[in-house]
């Protein structure tokens, strides 16, 4: 069951998210941008240092391995990717490796990540690590510093994935806990796992291994706009997501969008999604939202019936498809208001 007190925190205050679930990779020398322009879907050579921003790393036949955020640091980049394709992606990686100076480390077990987010977020994370608010506030989408706590090499990411925005605050894994106790000495209240994936399911945000995986093209997730540069060069996989874009018009045979549900059963990941007995695809995500008093879901459905407002069923449960994000950013406007179905 959702956390209220972590949920109306979440969107009044702060609160911090565990991101035990995310692997780091740190990739150096000269040649690191060019090298991994050519891996990764967006346009990682244009990057400054203090800037980052969100990529997807590809199949030949584009489907994704993972998707990822690439921090530059100035000397050199951080990728964060999810723990469970870390090794298949810093495997792949090396795998390509020829004359290139590039180098590639598990930063994985050496620094932690705690997120810090909601309204007040700028100011705890500044509070704890000695840093102005006002430089916390200027950083864009993905921007990054580097920092000190406690003595400590500490680095702070701007994060938009967990739902509600605020910053990954990354420290040496020795000083995890002494984090997590200024953290509470702040005000700040955990937000557990249920708590934490409903912020996310609100915002719209799909999260690999539960609603992308490795069958998946980044156009059926709607992943594009923020993880695929058009203009830049060549990458893996690109051939694939030009003809889609361009042949086909972007279509394609399946998207992820948004569910509201009218009674008060939450569906499970898994649940069939029909019209009229035809099977259009599947739920991969699910809660019951405080927002809107009653369950979502992301799912995959038939590109025939991606249209908000379209009815569908879901293990007998009617619901609608709705636009994403179910709620908005920041302390969280209802889009969606709740009326009868």
């Amino acid at each position: 069951m959702v956390s209220t007190d972590a949920y109306t925190a979440a969107h009044e205050h702060a609160v911090t998210i565990d991101r035990s679930d995310r692997g780091r990779i740190v990739v150096s020398g000269a040649d690191r941008a060019s090298y991994l322009q050519g891996m990764v879907t967006n346009d990682v050579v244009a990057l400054k240092a203090g800037e980052g921003c969100y990529a997807a790393y590809l199949t030949p036949q584009g489907r994704m391995i993972a998707d990822l955020f690439v921090y530059e640091l100035g000397d050199v980049m951080l990728l964060t990717v999810p723990n469970e394709q870390k090794n298949t992606v810093l495997a792949r990686l090396d795998q390509f490796i020829f004359s290139e100076d590039v180098q590639l480390g598990d930063a994985t077990d050496s620094f932690v990540a705690v997120a810090i987010v909601g309204p007040d977020a700028a100011r705890v994370v500044g509070g704890i690590i000695g840093c102005p608010i006002g430089e916390l506030d200027a950083l864009p989408p993905h921007g990054n510093r580097r920092a000190q706590f406690d003595g400590h090499r500490a680095i702070v990411t701007r994060v938009m994935d967990t739902g509600v925005a605020g910053y990954d605050v990354h420290v040496e894994q020795q000083q995890a806990d002494a984090l997590r106790r200024a953290a509470a000495e702040a005000g700040v209240a955990a937000a557990d796992v249920e708590t934490a994936d409903t912020l996310r399911i609100e915002a719209g945000i799909p999260k690999f291994n539960r609603d992308m995986d490795e069958q998946t093209i980044p156009l059926e997730a709607g992943i594009e706009s923020r993880a695929i540069s058009l203009s830049k060069g060549c990458y893996v996989g690109q051939e694939v997501i030009i003809r889609v874009l361009h042949r086909g018009h972007g279509r394609v045979a399946r998207k992820l969008v948004g569910l509201v549900f009218d009674n008060a059963v939450v569906p499970a990941p898994g649940a069939v999604v029909t019209v009229e007995s035809r099977e259009l695809g599947h739920v991969t995500s699910s809660a019951m939202s405080p927002a809107l008093g009653r369950p979502i879901a992301l799912g995959y459905v038939h590109r025939d019936f991606l249209a908000p407002g379209t009815a569908v069923y879901v293990a007998g449960q009617r619901a609608v498809v709705a636009a994403l994000p179910f709620v908005g950013a920041g302390t969280g406007p209802v889009l969606l208001k709740k009326e009868p179905l």
